[in-house]
């Protein structure tokens, strides 16, 4: 049984997109939670003033005109700094993501986030430090037995072999053919234009999904205003091949068309 000696706020956040800087929050939900055992559960959607892109939408659900009559971000303010007053905070990867963005949206709102003297406890780096993800893992996860040998060839490779296929076996939806499978795996993430995540969907276009310098933008206005930025990407080196192959074309006039 976890023991709190203070309130404890957990909380998630829905946003127009991933990028903590500059995206805006439509949907926050905040569960406190009392030492005596109290609960109060606060949630609300928030205007966010700009559009929100059809991407974002497709994740959460949340539409324009869900939010068209919702307060801002700014008029919530006080009541979210009031009812995470006093209180650690918790969240499922509320470090990278929930707790910077909601960070930036205060502080553009007029607002400070006060973090000092405040503990956090973040579930998903709980979890990614408790359970393992690697073969001697996974072999025990799907098949129950432990790996001697790991990391010596044939004990891998049979294992693996053993892994896939006990994955077959116990996922229902999962296709049994290697042509299903193979489908199945080289799937890309609905919000990303390549498998990396480099450049993402927003709005039917592709925007830059990493660095400081272009995040955000679209990969049409960079050619435009800094096609030589493009160009070292594709000179680099250390991008993928569909990365590459994507800037190529976007000099040569042809941009990453989302199908419906």
């Amino acid at each position: 049984m976890m023991k709190l000696d203070r309130p404890l706020c957990v909380f998630d956040l829905e946003a127009t997109g991933t990028d903590v800087a500059q995206d805006r929050i439509v949907d926050i939900c905040v569960l406190r939670l009392e030492p005596d055992g109290t609960e109060t559960l606060w949630q609300s959607l928030v205007n966010p003033g700009v559009p929100i892109p059809p991407e974002a939408t497709a994740v959460h659900k949340i539409t324009d005109a869900m939010v068209a009559s919702e307060p801002a971000l700014k008029d919530l303010a006080p009541k979210i700094l009031e009812i995470f007053d006093g209180a650690d905070v918790s969240g499922f990867n509320a470090v990278k993501y929930d707790i910077p963005l909601l960070t930036n949206e205060l502080k553009r709102a007029g607002f400070d986030w006060p973090s000092s003297g405040r503990r956090l406890a973040d579930s998903f780096t709980i979890f990614q430090r408790k359970e393992r993800r690697d073969l001697t893992s996974a072999y025990k996860f799907y098949c129950g037995k432990d790996l001697s040998g790991a990391h010596r060839a044939e004990a891998d490779v049979r294992a693996a072999a053993e892994v896939l296929f006990a994955q077959v076996e116990r996922y229902a939806d999962l296709p049994k053919d290697m042509e299903g499978l193979a489908a199945f795996c080289a799937q890309v993430d609905a919000s990303r234009v390549d498998a990396e995540g480099k450049f993402v969907w927003r709005n039917g276009e592709a925007v830059f999904g990493f660095g400081n310098k272009h995040k955000g933008k679209s990969l049409r206005e960079v050619v435009a205003s800094d096609g030589g930025y493009v160009r070292w990407m594709i000179d680099k080196g250390n991008f993928s091949a569909d990365v590459i192959k994507i800037c190529r074309d976007a000099l040569a006039g042809t941009y990453p068309a989302k199908k419906a």
